[in-house]
């Protein structure tokens, strides 16, 4: 049976905007106004500003692993061809768990936001769960908004990804004007000093950083569609840390205008954060342009998290982890389209829930995505072990900066878990979830039938096997570093 293959069709411009707007979501700038009374403006920006180095330092993992094997599925195939068969399908199943949460959220949330404009979205209620209200005409825009982009796909990543590089641009020009208007029309005044007075400016930065780790979520999209770019590996590794860069600069350069504007203790008060309070500094259109870019921010972030969790399914189907007709490329498009009706099955599903059950799975999602992200850096760290003849490629001293990235992946984690903080999951139902998660991943990984090694290496690296041996002209994946382990 021929390899499956996926077209390679995105180029630079396509593959940053995927990235960079994929991780630009959509409440952060309509609840700022929360974060800015819990931490000052100056701990949610400075913490955030911080989170973003931390998930950049794990980036460099990422960028050079992609650099050694830019396939589809990213994650998956590092912690496979590195850690083993057992570790490839935790992190797989890990980053579907994480992702799919964050599409059920945005299943509801795009009808909830729409609610702002159009208030007879919240009528005809359905049934309610956790205390939310689930309407019809919200799960109907959901609905439409989940049809539109597993169309996308299906016909080719390309489409979509023009669709997302013209929302790309409309998210900065429209960022872009936030600040101008922001930094030229407020004063410094109205943001430093940026804490409240009672509270300590750095324990207040600090507890946002984790926060701000996970603002960083779904950077690694930009590694998982590295088998659909045409580019050079080492580019496309490169771009996975400019997407945390980029996005980071983002999220605090709009924050930071909008605490210009306005006194940031007024902003503290306003239900819609930066949409309320351009416009109550007199700037309606910017406030509609802050409104925008919740929207925007809403549908990047489910068109990138819905490419990226189609090709995780796909890899894992690829090995025999997942069952292999999800790995099946259509004939004329070359798109994964088992695996995007997978992915549409399991968001709509689980849409359905409503925006109150589903923030039960989308809270156990920083688990997730802390955990992905150490297992990147082991990963990082054991490649020149496993393949000693990759240390000039991958030497010691280029895995410090990801480990002091990895500490934050692991604050992530200890705080969700650990009872009593603002991050803690929420008793009992998030601890449910995260235990029927993993133990639903067991049952699955103890059923399936995965090919034997050598084969899974050559379906899951393709052409790149041979990165994996020495002996440039060796048919067998991993010869030549199994038999120096001996």
């Amino acid at each position: 049976m021929p390899r499956q293959e996926l077209n390679k069709t995105l180029g630079f411009i396509p593959l940053v905007a995927l990235g960079v707007s994929g991780v630009i979501g959509s409440s952060w700038i309509y609840t700022n106004g929360t974060f800015f009374e819990k931490y000052g403006a100056g701990g949610m920006i400075f913490g955030l500003a911080i989170g973003t180095v931390l998930a950049a330092c794990v980036a460099l993992s990422y960028a050079k692993l992609t650099a050694l094997f830019p396939r589809a599925g990213g994650e998956v195939v590092y912690s496979y061809t590195i850690l083993g068969r057992q570790m490839g399908f935790i992190v797989g199943w890990l980053l579907i768990g994480a992702y799919i949460s964050s599409l059920a959220f945005y299943f509801t949330a795009f009808g909830v936001l729409l609610e702002l404009v159009f208030p007879q979205l919240s009528t005809l209620p359905l049934y309610s769960i956790a205390g939310a209200n689930v309407t019809l005409p919200v799960l109907i825009c959901g609905l439409a908004l989940a049809l539109l982009f597993y169309f996308l796909n299906y016909f080719g990543i390309s489409l979509g990804a023009q669709v997302q590089t013209v929302l790309f641009g409309i998210l900065i020009v429209i960022g872009l004007s936030l600040a101008v208007v922001g930094f030229s029309q407020g004063s410094i005044h109205n943001f430093w000093p940026a804490y409240y007075e009672d509270r300590g400016a750095l324990l207040s930065t600090l507890r946002f950083v984790v926060p701000g780790m996970t603002y960083m979520a779904g950077f690694g999209l930009v590694a998982t569609l590295a088998e659909d770019a045409k580019l050079p590996s080492a580019t496309i590794g490169r771009l996975v840390v400019l997407t945390v860069l980029l996005a980071g600069t983002f999220y605090c350069v709009v924050l930071a205008a909008s605490a210009f504007i306005l006194p940031w203790k007024e902003v503290a008060t306003m239900d819609q954060g930066s949409i309320t309070a351009f416009r109550q500094a007199g700037f309606p259109l910017l406030g509609w342009g802050a409104f925008i870019i919740a929207i925007v921010g809403l549908l990047t972030s489910f068109l990138g998290l819905f490419m990226a969790s189609s090709r995780i399914v796909f890899a894992l189907a690829r090995v025999r982890l997942l069952p292999p007709n999800l790995a099946k490329l259509h004939p004329q498009h070359h798109t994964p389209r088992d695996a995007l009706l997978f992915v549409l099955i399991l968001t709509i599903g689980l849409g359905w829930l409503g925006k109150g059950a589903v923030g039960w799975f989308l809270d156990t999602g920083g688990i997730y995505l802390g955990l992905v992200w150490l297992i990147v850096v082991i990963s990082h760290l054991r490649a020149p072990r496993r393949y000693p003849h990759l240390k000039d490629r991958i030497p010691p001293r280029s895995v410090l900066l990801p480990l002091v990235g990895a500490i934050g992946a692991v604050l992530v984690i200890i705080l969700a878990l650990y009872p009593g903080t603002d991050l803690s999951l929420i008793w009992p139902m998030e601890y449910i979830i995260l235990g029927g998660w993993f133990l639903l991943g067991g049952l699955l990984y103890a059923f399936a039938s995965p090919l034997p090694e050598d084969q899974a290496l050559a379906d899951l690296l393709g052409e790149h096997v041979d990165t994996l041996s020495s002996d440039p002209t060796s048919t067998v994946p991993g010869r030549e570093a199994q038999s120096q382990r001996r």
